[in-house]
């Protein structure tokens, strides 16, 4: 297999191919394989799972492969042992323990390897977008992430199984048709809306022969190419040139329009001018639906003018049909759009819990003093192994946070905290346990488990690529065999484990731990952090427990956790103290919400509590198990 860059190594990339028929494969494995036909990437080997025995290795599935890619017909119980902890698709190098799974997380990795191979490639790399964050942001904190990477395929796959059933337009599409409809702000779009400007008066541009036409008596604009001067844009971004114009200052008049005067741009791919990643991911769903939807009686189809117009727009994109038809897709020849209608989702997704929190006046003190009248107090815990320490004098160098980036005194603050989490961890681990590092970050944490439970296995799941990659060199080091690597959101792990374990866990992320700790019954050890992130998501409402939602509101709550995140050292002492009791509140209703799916959980504070601002600690086990 040839590459370019001498330090690639070969990687497997595994793909489910058990769909909703025999006729289609799952939308993310169509995803992946369109991508790979795209970028004409050879970096990996492919195998494609089945759950079931395919016979003659499935011949139907051939139809969904990039021509001539080889591939490996493979069982769930042929996998690796690490790709078997996660949902696909995923990547696994060739030494089996560092794995990449979920869609967005493995299509960004494949056009790194895209990038590695052949450099040049410059269509490939303006997929991530501007500054290279294209579906970066994790889905369970990101509402476009989630919308492209899970609702809008899955709302797919369900409306695609038994469409003659289906009355209505999923949710997720007709989201995806009013964002559409929305202005695009562009990096330097002012020289783009000029020439719109230019274009709506009649007038030609400058240098070119004739007289200009009065703005303020321009010719009518043409409907049909409202927006071809964005395509136009967006077409020349990927063929790397400059749009051609005589000259780039145009007619005084036009120069003369403020900023604010200026038309706005229209989409032209998903998330404006360009096209990108997300439009990678939109094809393949929406060629599916609209198949379906184009054999279906009802006007469904002229509802979605936009994303009709998007579809016309993407086959336009140098190498796009060429990838589609090698895999199996082939465009529609969609009827005449009318006028785009102003269209609200008939069953709207509420995102009232993406709405900034309104303004709070005055302090905590009301709320603290509502829940103490109902007999809910701040109580900590005593830390059953507070004077616990480890022998950080006799680890290897690699083992000691003091060798990462960090000052003296921040390394020295980061061994306190660990000091503490390992110390709990020990404690509850067994031989043969596996201990998941969530939100690991560089491995702090995990590394120092790996080394002290060599009878355990550690896993380290974080979803940002670099922080990860540290860790493994840090491993790589050290020797150690019992950890593995999973670049993932942690919703993608579904691997069982015995004990959850997270330093810092920001906002929310520290619910969706302790839920995931919960739904596999294990233990977990978790500091929280920056409780002035949390708020209400798709899959989280505050308060968590039925204590505190039969005393306080939604905002009430959000009161506690905007003081909780005011204990800075810099603060004064009585202002940290208040945000000290608002930090033990806010985890005591996650300690209740826990209590609730039959587990005991304390809160206590690690020590010395000067190791960090955000110094708690939740500690819970399931009630068969003995708590600390």
């Amino acid at each position: 297999m040839k590459h370019t860059n001498s330090n690639s190594i070969e990687e497997c990339l595994y793909l489910a191919v058990s769909g909703q028929s025999e006729e289609t494969v799952p939308l993310h494995t169509s995803i992946a394989l369109f991508l790979l036909s795209y970028c004409e990437s050879k970096s990996f080997r492919v195998c494609l799972v089945s759950s079931t025995t395919l016979a003659g290795e499935g011949q139907s599935w051939r139809q969904w492969l990039p021509e001539g890619m080889g591939f490996r017909m493979i069982s769930t119980q042929e996998l690796p042992q690490v790709i078997r902890s996660c949902r696909l698709p995923a990547v696994v190098d060739e030494g089996g323990r560092y794995c990449r799974a979920g869609l967005a997380v493995v299509l960004r990795h494949i056009i790194k390897r895209t990038l590695e191979a052949d450099p040049c490639r410059k269509d490939v790399a303006e997929l991530l977008g501007f500054k290279k964050t294209c579906l970066k942001a994790c889905a369970e904190v990101s509402e476009w992430t989630r919308l492209c990477e899970l609702s809008i395929p899955s709302a797919v796959e369900d409306f695609c199984r038994q469409p003659e059933h289906q009355s209505e337009i999923p949710t997720a599409l007709l989201h995806l048709e009013k964002k559409l409809g929305e202005p695009v702000r562009v990096h330097n779009d002012d020289k783009i809306r000029r020439q719109k400007l230019q274009q709506k008066k009649g007038m030609p541009e400058a240098g070119h022969e004739g007289g200009l036409v009065d703005p303020k008596e321009g010719a009518a604009e043409d409907p049909q190419s409202s927006d071809q001067l964005e395509l136009q844009a967006a077409l020349a971004k990927l063929s790397m040139e400059e749009i051609q114009s005589a000259t780039t200052r145009g007619p005084p008049h036009i120069r003369k329009v403020k900023t604010t005067e200026l038309p706005s741009l229209e989409h032209v791919f998903a998330e404006g001018l360009y096209f990108t990643l997300t439009d990678v991911v939109l094809l393949p769903c929406l060629h599916q639906f609209l198949v379906s939807l184009v054999q279906k009686p009802g006007g469904m189809l002229e509802r979605l003018p936009l994303l009709q117009r998007w579809y016309l727009h993407i086959q336009e994109v140098p190498g796009v049909r060429r990838a589609a038809i090698s895999c199996g897709i082939h465009f529609l020849s969609l009827p005449e759009q009318g006028p785009a209608p102003n269209l609200e989702p008939q069953n709207p997704i509420n995102h009232e819990e993406e709405k900034a929190v309104a303004p709070f006046t005055g302090g905590p003190r009301p709320t603290m003093t509502k829940l103490k009248n109902s007999g809910i107090e701040a109580i900590y815990s005593p830390h059953p192994c507070s004077s616990w320490a480890l022998d950080w004098d006799g680890l290897p160098a690699a083992v000691n946070p003091m060798e990462g980036k960090m000052s003296k005194d921040r390394a020295l603050r980061k061994r306190q905290q660990l000091n503490n989490l390992v110390a709990m961890v020990t404690k509850l681990a067994q031989p043969g346990n596996t201990v998941v590092d969530f939100c690991s970050g560089g491995g702090h944490v995990g590394i120092v488990l790996a080394h002290t439970l060599p009878a355990c296995q550690v896993v380290l799941i974080e979803n940002k690529e670099e922080s990860l990659a540290r860790a493994k060199n840090r491993c790589d080091e050290l020797g150690l065999n019992n950890i593995w690597f999973i670049q993932a959101n942690l919703d993608y792990f579904t691997g069982p484990f015995k004990i959850g374990v997270a330093l810092h866990a920001c906002g929310v992320a520290t619910d969706m731990v302790m839920e995931h700790c919960i739904k596999a019954q294990a233990a977990f050890v978790i500091s929280p952090c920056c409780y002035g992130f949390i708020q209400n998501t798709v899959k989280f409402t505050f308060p968590r427990s039925q204590q505190f939602m039969d005393v306080l509101s939604y905002k009430e709550h959000m009161v506690l956790c905007r003081f909780a995140d005011q204990t800075e050292f810099q603060l004064p002492a009585d202002r940290r103290l208040i945000g000290k009791q608002c930090m033990g509140l806010v985890d005591l209703d996650r300690a209740q919400a826990a209590e609730r799916n039959n587990y005991s959980v304390k809160v206590m504070s690690m020590e010395p509590e000067s190791c960090s601002p955000k110094n708690n600690m939740v500690v819970g086990v399931p009630a068969d198990c003995k708590l600390i």
